[in-house]
């Protein structure tokens, strides 16, 4: 019989203490920093919500974020020893985030004093929502029975059929964050265009065209999501959002006209990937082909 494992992601999964007890996933906090100080990035907004955090960089405010320290991860490692279990760790994508490198820093020392535990770290190219999904799908994998050595080559072997389209309400928090492939070189200054963004084979937001308006970008995309997802009536469609849940509702029900997806769950961009994206951006994940740019 296979030990038990926890499934561990981190800040930038995007996934609500709803999801997350639903399907027993564990999350190591990264932090943020606001005016030189620092705060956990807690994905249930502990020391900010959601509306003042986007409403402060609204205001001015630049968000700085850091990684998962090493500490954190160490800590979670040993809860998870204490209860007898092995861990999965989902990171972020690793083109987004050095969280994964530190991760294995940390297993690979921590498992010299714990020889008979699996730390097993996994790179789904791909954050918020999408990387979420992927750790929902090993929770389902884990209640079938799967080993953990099972989960994560499902994972490897599928982490590119998760698609991501998202688009973006104000170009200027994406040029701070510098961590789109080549945003400003595509779109210049053009005003009240929106940028779309996919995450590609590297696990990089990458900015694939320009909708001049942010409602019709929204109506466009959702003939994206037609054109490139598999069979939707057996899936769930994820939806992230930075504080504007009425543009998440109407682009739901505009996605949804075309594509008529089994659920769908609305959940908060946390304060990792919203320091970077910004307010009003919108993102939104599905089960496709796999990605090829």
């Amino acid at each position: 019989m296979s030990r038990k494992f926890t499934i561990l992601v981190d800040s930038t999964a995007d996934l609500g203490k709803d999801m997350r007890d639903k399907y027993d996933i564990d999350y190591a906090a990264m932090n943020y920093v606001l005016d030189e100080k620092e705060y956990p990035a807690s994905l249930d907004w502990e020391s900010h919500s959601a509306k003042e955090f986007y409403d402060l960089m609204r205001g001015g405010k630049i968000m700085k974020t850091t990684q998962v320290p090493g500490p954190v991860y160490e800590a979670k490692f040993q809860e998870c020893a204490d209860r007898g279990e092995d861990v999965l760790y989902i990171s972020c994508s690793s083109a987004l985030s050095g969280s994964i490198n530190m991760a294995k820093m940390v297993a690979e020392e921590f498992l010299e004093d714990h020889p008979d535990m699996k730390i097993i770290c996994v790179d789904p190219l791909i954050s918020s929502l999408g990387q979420g999904y992927i750790a929902i799908r090993a929770s389902e994998l884990r209640s079938e029975g799967k080993s953990i050595e099972e989960v994560a080559k499902y994972i490897e072997d599928n982490r590119l059929k998760v698609h991501q389209i998202g688009v973006v309400a104000d170009l200027k928090f994406l040029k701070q964050s510098g961590r789109v492939t080549a945003t400003s070189a595509f779109f210049g200054n053009i005003f009240d265009v929106k940028p779309i963004l996919i995450s590609d084979t590297k696990g990089q937001n990458l900015a694939v065209k320009k909708i001049k308006g942010f409602k019709n970008a929204l109506i466009e995309t959702a003939q994206d999501v037609k054109n490139e997802v598999i069979d939707p009536a057996s899936q769930t469609l994820f939806i992230s959002h930075a504080d504007c849940p009425e543009d998440a509702e109407f682009w739901k029900n505009e996605i949804t006209k075309y594509s008529p997806f089994k659920d769908c769950y609305i959940s908060n961009i946390g304060p990792i990937v919203g320091a970077s994206v910004g307010p009003g951006t919108i993102i939104c994940y599905y089960l496709g082909d796999e990605v090829t740019l």
